[in-house]
């Protein structure tokens, strides 16, 4: 009988010992044992991607607006002959430096690269004037491999922007956004060719919004963002979360030439103005009132006793111009545009040039202690001002 016990004892001691190495290095063995046995066994990893459709739980993507925008994003190539100085022609030149001259040197065609972007079927492209400027061949490269010469419609230096005309069929144009009801805080993706490389996709949110007086346009109202924007992204794409463009994106704030998280956008309200201009007469009108002006500050406020501290101040009206024809007078205060807010004559300035001649608006302007609301018909900005503001 002891001898019994003691076998026993031994035997479950060794399968006590299986069972906890099984348990150990095995464990799938135990559930595939209880699955045979009718046993329902889940198993979750955590690796494991959530099912198609199921992103509740996932991490937060932005796949669909980069799918929906990045294919009206392409690469533009812009390239021109070099300036030839006639040296040359210079027979010591050429008897030193032969006919060709070095063609690999001061004679190679210029070549910049840049981005665009598709805003309708027809093959009508948005980008910055910079990339295009002086250029006397223009190549354009889709995201789907297509390649196409470009023909410039027009181009507006004042905003540095250009329109481009591709002729392929099945083109794929972006879907406009509102920027009106843009914030600051809200995420956008920036798509476009930095540093040729290709077409890339990074991710930020709006810093800010209307910037100004950074001396880049005559007309500066820029959106501001964290997502990196790099030498080649200009002309490209500001899009938000669902792919719908707010903005065309056209220079860096950058020490080192590279990105430091400071880019500025064209809000696609005022491009959407110059392209729908100069797709249908070729040129800009801009709207014009005939005021000089400069930032109300609080010192000037309180010298003058007003009680609003931001606006642009009218410094001068010109005589039977619109805004004197409507009663402006020198020391008004603008405060508003057709119900926009006006805060700095940067402000004002592109409100009314958004403004289309020979309409009537309505401007808001602070005259001491009184708001006053005054009608005008609205001209058409001469282009010897635009010439002497750039």
């Amino acid at each position: 009988m002891r001898k019994a016990w003691l076998l026993f004892s031994q035997t479950v001691t060794v399968a006590v010992a299986l069972l906890f190495v099984v348990a150990t290095l095995k464990p799938e063995w135990l559930a595939r044992a209880g699955a045979g046995r009718g046993q329902l066994v889940t198993i979750v990893s955590a690796a494991a991607p959530a099912a198609s459709g199921a992103t509740q739980d996932a991490p937060h993507t932005y796949r669909g607006a980069a799918s929906r925008a990045a294919p009206s994003v392409v690469s533009v190539t812009a390239s021109r002959a070099p300036q030839r100085d006639g040296s040359q022609e210079d027979p010591w030149f050429r008897f030193f430096f032969g006919d060709d001259a070095d063609p690999a040197g001061p004679y190679r065609r210029q070549i910049g690269l840049g981005s665009g972007v598709i805003v309708s079927p027809e093959g009508y492209l948005l980008t910055n004037n910079h990339v295009i400027a002086g250029a006397d061949d223009i190549e354009v490269q889709l995201a789907d491999g297509r390649q196409a010469k470009a023909r410039v419609i027009g181009s507006d230096p004042d905003t540095d922007l250009a329109v481009l005309k591709i002729d392929l069929d099945r083109l794929p144009a972006v879907t406009f956004g509102d920027t009106d009801a843009l914030q600051v805080g809200d995420v956008v993706l920036a798509i476009g060719n930095p540093f040729g490389v290709g077409q890339t996709v990074t991710a930020g949110i709006v810093s800010a919004l209307g910037r100004n007086h950074l001396g880049i346009n005559t007309y500066e109202n820029f959106i501001q963002t964290d997502a990196a924007i790099n030498p080649g992204n200009s002309g490209g794409a500001l899009v938000d979360a669902d792919g719908n463009l707010l903005g065309i994106n056209t220079a860096i704030f950058s020490r080192s030439g590279g990105n430091n998280g400071i880019g500025f956008a064209i809000p696609v309200s005022i491009a959407r103005q110059v392209m729908e201009g100069l797709i249908r007469d070729g040129s800009v009108t801009r709207g014009w009132i005939g005021v000089e002006s400069r930032d109300l500050t609080p010192e000037i406020a309180e010298t003058v006793g007003l009680s609003i501290v931001q606006g642009a101040l009218v410094t001068g009206v010109l005589r039977d111009g619109p805004a004197d024809a409507g009663g402006v007078r020198p020391g008004d205060v603008v405060v508003a545009i057709d119900g926009k807010p006006v805060a700095s004559t940067s402000q004002l300035l592109v409100a009314v040039a958004a403004l289309k001649p020979r309409s009537e608006a309505s401007i808001g302007v602070q005259r001491g202690n009184q708001k006053l609301t005054l009608g005008i018909v609205v001209a058409q900005r001469p282009k010897t001002i635009a010439r002497r503001e750039r």
